[in-house]
């Protein structure tokens, strides 16, 4: 059956038995419910989206995190999968490294790939919000709700009730499937919570992220060189700025909250930025600094871990709703899309029986899940402090030697999570298998070479000599020494 929208319903699964359409709620009109909606929808299901804000197409205001986006090859497949990746593609600014500002206000450029040259794309969180809703919109299967709040729900009967948070006017309504996609504050994750014997953690970071903005040049053109993530990394804390469209820069200075409440006024400002981030005052503008940094307070950072990922047969969580992560691998937005691909690659495989899916998608996911907020913790002490030690310089020269050399055998980590679909918890491992060998090697060189020289020198060499030699074998290892 196809419709006047161009899209074909699938009425099969993988083996070929008829499936039936399901009545489907989505909780939450952001990135990842509205890309979910497009999934289902293509599918043939009918999909109604329910989102507690107006309608971000056009509000005069959005309210929320703005923290810009960092696309790669997992959100781009999943995009992929419902025709909008060359879309957004042409719409992101690709960055294919990092650029590091010293104190000085010397730059210094880390690619993510130096073989293949693979990057990573800065997309507005806003304009790829509309883009997902636009094409939701021409689904005939796919109804749109805004200013509709889940306050409630029966998560084993599928029912729910909803409130308009403006007129106050509630609705009750009934699905097969309701889909929590409503963020780190989830009102279905609240209500499955509740249940006996669940798994959940939530873990507050003691830093926390204010935004600032980088205007272009009086010639309209960017005020840095646009191609790729500046950092300055001062150890404990750091400040980030990505492209956008518009040749502005979104700036996020991420330090902890007593830095934060110790700049007090202008002067202790402007003090802070001369101290550590002296090259982004002319940058920013003075005015615009002072006023920026002042006009609303930092927000915090939340990792929260759960499973599993269903109830029954009726309810389920997705994206930030079942794996809120610290921003710092860029890879929230790609873990929830990757959410979507995997739910819709069962959906093919089982059809529309829900007591096969939802329970193999809460074991597929959670330990990916749970291994993504890790290395998400762990990026933000590599990008405000490793990335300016020897150490870690030296590890990834190594890796992109080795990578050049055996590609189908050693990929780097970074790689790995960003330019793969190699699954989160196997990038881990991988890493670790990694370290391992590389331990190995290098110990085994250094007493190869102690041994060498112990047995073609030792009437030549003093204990002084080899005490030096040793000080340096045991110096080069430290240096080598995986820096996770």
């Amino acid at each position: 059956m196809t419709t006047d929208s161009g899209y074909k319903y699938k009425r099969t699964n993988t083996n070929g038995s008829q499936q039936r359409p399901l009545d489907v709620a989505i909780v939450g009109g952001g990135l990842v419910g509205s890309l979910l909606a497009l999934h289902l929808g293509k599918k043939g299901h009918e999909v109604n989206l329910y989102e507690y804000r107006e309608d971000i197409r056009t509000a005069e205001l959005v309210i929320g995190r703005s923290i810009n986006l960092a696309l790669s090859a997992r959100g781009r497949r999943a995009l992929a999968e419902v025709g909008l990746e060359e879309a957004l593609l042409g719409h992101g600014i690709p960055m294919a490294g990092r650029m590091l500002h010293d104190l000085n206000g010397k730059c210094k450029v880390v690619p993510y790939d130096a073989n293949t040259k693979q990057c990573i794309y800065s997309v507005g969180r806003k304009h790829l919000n509309e883009v997902l809703l636009n094409a939701a919109e021409k689904y005939p299967n796919i109804h749109l709700h805004f200013n509709h709040k889940l306050v409630s729900a029966n998560l084993d009967e599928g029912q729910f009730a909803l409130v308009d948070p403006v007129t106050k006017e509630t609705k009750s309504a009934q699905a097969d499937l309701i889909v929590g996609c409503d963020g780190a504050y989830s009102a279905v994750r609240k209500e499955i919570v509740k249940r006996p014997r669940y798994d959940f953690s939530q873990t507050y970071i003691e830093h926390g992220y204010l935004e600032l903005c980088i205007p272009p040049t009086a010639t309209g053109e960017f005020a840095m060189p646009h191609n790729y993530l500046h950092i300055w990394p001062r150890g404990k804390f750091m400040m980030i700025a990505l492209p956008n469209q518009d040749r502005t820069w979104t700036v996020t200075l991420f330090m902890p909250f007593t830095n934060f409440s110790s700049i007090t006024d202008a002067d202790a400002l402007l003090d802070f930025f001369r101290q550590y981030f002296p090259d982004a005052i002319n940058l920013i503008g003075r005015e615009r600094l002072i006023k920026d940094f002042f006009k609303i307070k930092p927000q915090p950072l939340v990792m929260i871990k759960c499973r599993p990922y269903h109830v029954g047969t009726k309810a389920l969580i997705v994206g930030d709703a079942a794996h809120a992560m610290v921003p710092f691998y860029g890879q929230g937005m790609n873990a929830g899309f990757e959410d979507c691909s995997v739910l819709t690659e069962l959906f093919g495989k089982y059809g529309s029986d829900l007591e096969r899916i939802l329970p193999e998608f809460s074991e597929r996911r959670w330990e990916d899940a749970h291994a993504i907020c890790d290395l998400a913790m762990y990026n933000y002490i590599e990008m405000r402090d490793l990335v300016t030690k020897r150490s870690y310089l030296l590890r990834k020269k190594l890796d992109e030697l080795l990578f050049w050399m055996m590609p189908n055998t050693w990929v780097p980590l970074y790689n790995s999570v960003s330019f793969s679909h190699m699954r989160y918890s196997k990038c881990i491992a991988n890493r670790a298998w990694q370290d391992k060998i590389l331990t190995r090697v290098l110990y085994g060189a250094s007493f190869a070479a102690v041994a060498t020289v112990g047995t073609l020198g030792y009437r030549h060499v003093t204990v002084s000599a080899l005490e030096r030699l040793s000080t340096s074998v045991l110096s080069a290892l430290k240096l080598l020494k995986p820096s996770n």
